[in-house]
C-alpha cells in the first residue's frame, strides 16, 4: 500500500520527536522549534493517529495533555511549550488565532479515532473556552474571526483580516466537537459560518450577501478559479492559498462547479511546475508592492525572498493534506504524483526540511521538521477508515453539513 522506505522513514522521524510531553516540532534545536507547538503538535498527532502505531498514539495523547494543561486563563492556547522547563509562549508579535481551533481539532480527532473519551470529558471546560474566545475574535458578531498579521501558520507572510483558512479551521473544530457532544449553539454557529464563507470568499452574483460594503467592488477582481485567500477593510488577497482551498475541498464548502474549478486550477499548476504546489501563489517579487509587507516581518532572519519560505515556498505538510483532498475527490492520479513529490522532497539528504525552494526545489527552512514527515503519513493514510472518522463531510451530500 505504501512507499515502504519513505513512509517508514517518516514514522522514524516522528519517533525521534517524541518527548514525555509529546511531539516537538523539530528534532534539532533551531529557531525555537524543539518545543511542543499547538499547531505542529496537532498535525503530527493526527498523522500518529492515522498510522495506528501505539507508541506514537501515546505521544499524541501527551501532546494534547501538554497543550490543554497550558491553556491561558483567558482561553488562549499555547503557541509552544518547552519540554525542558515548561515555559509557555502564547505568541510573539501577535497571538495565534488558529491555535484554539487546532487544539479542539486534535482533541476531537484523538477521541474519534481511539474511542477513548477520557480527555474529551476532562477538557470540556477548555473546549468551551476555545469557542468562546473565537466568538470574541469576531469583534462584531458576524461569524468570521479577524486574524492579526502573524496570527496563523504563515506568520511571516502578508495576510491579516478575515483569512479564509482560519475560518475553515474553526468550522472543522465545531463540526468535530458537534460529532462528539451535541450543542445547539455549536450547530447554529456551524450554519452561520458556513453561510458566511460561501457568501464572501468566492466571486458571486449576490452582492447583497457581502460581509461589508467594501467587498461589493473588491470582489469584482477576485478569481473564479479558487476560493479567496481573505480580505480586510482595505483590500482582498487575490493569491492562491493552497491550505484554504485544500481544506475547503475536504470540508465540502464548494458546489460541484467550484470544486471542479479548484481541482482544474491545481492540476494545471502541477502540470506547469512538476513539483509540490506552493503554499501561496504567485510569488511576490522584489519589485511588487506587497514585498514592502514582507521585508520587516520576521523573527530571526528575513526568509521570504521570492520562492522561499512562505513566499512561493513548497511545504510537504500542506501538500500532504492536498493529497488527502485529491483522493477524497477521486483525483487519484494527481494525488499519487504529488505524494511521490512529497517523498522525493523529504528524502533529500534524508532531512525532512520544513519547506523547499519554489524554483530550485532545494531544501530550506528547519531540517528534521516533524510536520513534513506528518504530511507524508497523512497523504499515505488518507483513504483509511481512521481518516474518515475525522472528516465531517460526505462527498455525496453535495454541500456538506
Amino acid at each position: 500500500m505504501f512507499n515502504s522506505t519513505s513512509y517508514h522513514h517518516a514514522l522514524d522521524l516522528l519517533r525521534e520527536a517524541v518527548t514525555p510531553y509529546g511531539f516537538v516540532a523539530a528534532v534539532e534545536e533551531q529557531d525555537n522549534y524543539k518545543r511542543v507547538w499547538t499547531r505542529d503538535g496537532v498535525i503530527t498527532s493526527i498523522a500518529a493517529l492515522l498510522s495506528g502505531d501505539k507508541s506514537l498514539i501515546d505521544a499524541a495523547k501527551n501532546t494534547l495533555i501538554t497543550i490543554f494543561e497550558h491553556q491561558h486563563p483567558d482561553g488562549f492556547m499555547p503557541s509552544n511549550v518547552s519540554p525542558k522547563d515548561g515555559a509557555v509562549s502564547y505568541g510573539g508579535t501577535s497571538g495565534r488565532a488558529d491555535n484554539p481551533s487546532w487544539a479542539v481539532i486534535g482533541l476531537a480527532a484523538y477521541t474519534l479515532v481511539t474511542g477513548d473519551e477520557d480527555l474529551w470529558r476532562k477538557y470540556q471546560r477548555q473546549v468551551h473556552q476555545c469557542f468562546t474566545l473565537l466568538n470574541s475574535w469576531e469583534f462584531n458578531g458576524k461569524h468570521l474571526i479577524y486574524v492579526p498579521q502573524s496570527g496563523d501558520w504563515a506568520d511571516e507572510y502578508i495576510q491579516h483580516g478575515y483569512i479564509l483558512f482560519d475560518q475553515l479551521l474553526r468550522l472543522w473544530a465545531l463540526r468535530l466537537a458537534s460529532k462528539l457532544s451535541f450543542n445547539a449553539d455549536w450547530e447554529t454557529k456551524i450554519a452561520d459560518i458556513t453561510r458566511s464563507i460561501r457568501a464572501n470568499y468566492w466571486k458571486n452574483d449576490h452582492p447583497e450577501n457581502a460581509y461589508s460594503s467594501n467587498l461589493l467592488h473588491q470582489l469584482e477582481h477576485a478569481s473564479q478559479e479558487y476560493w479567496l485567500m481573505g480580505f480586510n477593510p482595505g483590500r482582498i488577497y487575490k493569491y492562491f492559498d493552497l491550505q484554504a482551498n485544500t481544506f475547503a475541498l475536504f470540508l465540502g464548502i464548494g458546489d460541484e462547479n467550484q470544486n471542479h474549478n479548484i481541482l482544474q486550477y491545481i492540476g494545471a499548476l502541477y502540470k506547469q511546475r512538476q513539483s509540490l504546489i506552493p503554499s501561496f501563489y504567485p510569488t511576490i517579487q522584489d519589485d511588487d508592492s506587497d514585498m514592502n509587507e514582507l521585508r520587516n516581518n520576521y523573527a530571526y532572519a528575513f526568509r521570504n525572498q521570492p520562492d522561499y519560505f512562505h513566499n512561493g515556498g513548497l511545504w510537504p505538510v500542506w501538500n500532504g493534506w492536498l493529497v488527502a483532498a485529491l483522493n477524497f475527490h477521486q483525483k487519484t492520479s494527481l494525488a499519487q504524483e504529488i505524494l511521490s513529490e512529497i517523498h522525493r522532497s523529504n528524502a533529500k539528504a534524508d532531512l525532512f526540511n520544513e519547506c523547499f525552494h519554489g524554483t530550485s526545489l532545494e531544501p530550506c527552512g528547519v531540517p528534521k521538521c516533524t510536520w513534513s514527515a506528518a504530511g507524508a503519513i497523512i497523504a499515505e493514510q488518507a483513504t483509511n477508515n481512521a481518516f474518515r472518522k475525522i472528516l465531517t463531510f460526505d462527498r455525496n451530500d453535495g454541500f456538506g453539513k
